[in-house]
């Protein structure tokens, strides 16, 4: 039985019945056995349902959002802000996937013709996270299912009740039931997915479970795509404007609570404007509403995950221990629910966890450096390498130190976002394979090649 708690206040909410081993083997041999009649069904027909499954997601933001918000504790506008932003993702992949698709003549002759196709992968497991789940999850499963593929799809067992409510709206839409079919529990449900012989894995959360994940799909040689963990670093050069930089990292480490793989995680400043830009980050983040998720001007809301307080807690320690200072927060909050205080701390270096291991919550380390190139080495100095950033007005400047910073998206006086247009990739811990752009409608396709002579 799969218990549902709020973050917020720790009551239940929910109990659901989680799926076994007799379930799990039942749906996949549903899945397989529906997934060629769904690739059969005309791309212009696919466009069609998942454009009705865009519009009822438009028509009811604000009950999914409450929904959302119930279980994960994200602040009520957020959770607007990510189900109103997913149609324009969903826009892109309709808009993008017939000329992916569209076979291709790339030689031709008297003699001899040569072509690519693509076809699906055919039935896919996506196990995927629940801090973005309608981000996370649409960009694995709208292109899967484009593209003529079956999508078994296990939620977070902390995002379960939305991951429900997408599988009602996309069957309302027209999705055969056995085509994309959710999957309820925790991590043994995920595991057993994974031992079903499917044809692709797609799964999105932390670098120790996506190592486990490898070795048990990688043995198969299907089609594995892992995007995990970040420790997102951000230089602020001595010629930016102050208060315009620290209010974007603000935002950019703090939003969602601190809870996203391409949260702002480390802050490098150069030594002159230091101790502005501290000063004016710790007022920028000190003015944040924590409270009530459910209340619209809330912007800070409880940890999804009780035991994510540990881990702050044992970073907060080891920082100051070693001699960081703590200028803000540092602990939980007295109060029911997980919450833990926004925290800032300076004087920190890479002896220290918190610049160094993934925090996921409410917490950021600010580093003063003398120069450029001391900046791009500590941003290099990571198993880590999802995004990274600089803020200054030089575009000269921006460009010489993001072309050298090992990361699968780099920002330019900007933070924390993510477009439909360009791939969503990662380096080193940060997993392997990509989502978005058209290379995220390919990857869910495996090219044929067409030798072709006339006789």
């Amino acid at each position: 039985m799969l218990i549902i708690e709020s973050p917020a206040t720790g009551l239940k909410i929910a109990e659901l019945n989680e799926d076994d081993i007799h379930s799990i083997a039942t749906k996949y041999s549903a899945a397989r056995s529906a997934q060629p009649g769904w690739e059969a069904t005309a791309l212009a027909t696919r466009c069609d349902i998942l454009r009705r499954f865009r519009d009822a997601l438009v028509s009811d933001v604000a009950r999914l959002a409450s929904v959302l918000t119930s279980e994960t504790g994200k602040p009520i506008r957020q959770s607007k802000n990510e189900i109103s932003g997913l149609p324009a993702r969903i826009d892109f992949f309709l808009d993008s996937v017939e000329s992916v698709m569209a076979p291709s003549e790339v030689h031709g002759d008297a003699a001899m013709v040569e072509r690519i196709s693509h076809e699906p992968l055919g039935v896919i497991a996506n196990i995927s996270a629940w801090n973005y789940p309608y981000f996370v999850g649409g960009n694995v499963f709208v292109p899967a299912l484009l593209t003529g593929n079956a999508v078994l799809y296990k939620p977070s067992e902390f995002a379960t009740l939305t991951g429900l409510e997408i599988g009602k709206l996309l069957h309302a839409a027209g999705v055969p039931a056995a085509v994309f079919t959710v999957l309820t529990g925790g991590g043994a449900v995920g595991a057993e997915l994974i031992r079903q012989p499917v044809d692709g894995v797609f799964f999105t959360g932390s670098y120790a479970t996506g190592q486990r994940i490898a070795r048990e799909a990688g043995e198969r040689m299907i089609k594995l795509q892992l995007e995990l963990g970040g420790k997102d670093p951000t230089y602020v050069c001595d010629d930016v404007d102050v208060a315009k930089a620290a209010a974007s990292l603000a935002d950019g480490a703090m939003y969602n609570t601190g809870q996203s793989c391409c949260s702002v995680e480390r802050i490098y400043v150069h030594r002159k404007i230091h101790d502005a830009f501290v000063h004016a980050f710790v007022n920028e983040v000190a003015s944040l509403k924590g409270g009530d998720p459910a209340d619209e001007a809330t912007t800070i809301g409880p940890l999804t995950r009780a035991p994510q307080i540990s881990v702050l807690e044992r970073q907060v320690a080891d920082a100051v221990a070693k001699g960081a200072k703590l200028l803000l927060g540092g602990a939980r909050m007295p109060s029911v629910g997980n919450w833990f205080a926004p925290t800032v701390l300076v004087d920190v270096n890479h002896t220290m966890d918190v610049m160094r291991e993934e925090s996921f919550g409410p917490i950021i380390g600010i580093q003063k450096v003398d120069s450029d190139d001391e900046a791009v080495r500590l941003m290099n100095d990571t198993d880590y390498g999802l995004t990274a950033g600089v803020y200054t007005v030089d575009q000269q400047r921006a460009h010489h130190i993001l072309a050298q910073v090992r990361a699968g998206s780099v920002y330019w006086n900007c933070c924390d976002r993510v477009s439909p247009r360009l791939p969503w990739s990662g380096v080193g811990h940060s997993g392997m394979g990509l989502t978005l752009s058209t290379y995220g409608i390919e990857t869910f396709t495996r090219p044929k090649a067409w030798h072709l002579k006339s006789a």
